[in-house]
């Protein structure tokens, strides 16, 4: 695996943006969301958000599954964008629910992108995982969000709590949080800042009990 440059970061959201618009001949804008961070060394992120607010939509732009309609993403020092479609797993790679890798193909065809100068994901993007409750499960899948962070590795995890203890799994594993609402991406260095946003505090009150 090819390293990056010791003052790069892992991951750059430039001005970010994701628009789906619709009518005729008036067209109006149905569905935006805009980042605009960057992400410099290994580390959990946990990722929060209501339904339909563009989690996915976000961790799909980062995978370079869907592009953005505005803005880059630049993974370890590559726009993902302009990577062949085929390699742009070696820089960012989404597991959706059952961790099943999740992927699309648009754009340019391949022979006028880049090549990877990666060859294994530095950027993990787990998108509403399975917690299967059973005796040891959950440990070993924290166990193994803890393994890629030690191995210089970015990683997502995004959950839609329904349950006390998908809470405690964020606040144990993360090391900061992002809230997606309101077309924006805002974050928070811990649970207890993130929960004096309130939005936060309305989302999260809808948590039913363990």
């Amino acid at each position: 695996m090819s390293a990056i440059a010791a003052n790069e970061p892992l991951l750059v959201l430039d001005r970010l943006s994701k628009r789906y618009q619709r009518g005729w001949p008036q067209r109006r804008t149905t569905f935006s969301l805009e980042a605009d961070m960057s992400f410099a060394r290994p580390e959990i992120v946990g990722v929060l958000g209501p339904n339909g607010v563009g989690k996915t939509t976000l961790f799909e732009m980062i995978a370079g599954s869907s592009a953005p309609s505005s803005g880059r993403v630049v993974c370890a020092g590559q726009d993902i964008h302009r990577v062949k479609h085929d390699q742009r797993d070696r820089l960012a790679i989404h597991y959706h629910q059952s961790y099943q890798v999740r992927k699309r193909h648009h754009g340019k065809p391949s022979f006028l992108l880049d090549s990877a100068r990666g060859d294994y994901p530095r950027i993990h993007l787990f998108d509403e995982p399975q917690f299967n409750t059973q005796d040891g499960y959950i440990g070993f899948m924290l166990n193994f969000f803890r393994k890629l962070r030690g191995d210089g590795r970015l990683v997502f995890l995004c959950l839609h709590p329904t349950a006390q203890y998908h809470i405690a799994i964020l606040q144990e594993i993360c090391e900061r949080f992002l809230f997606v609402a309101d077309g924006t991406v805002s974050a928070a260095p811990d649970m207890i800042t993130l929960g004096g946003d309130a939005r936060v505090a309305r989302y999260l009150g809808k948590l039913n009990p363990a």
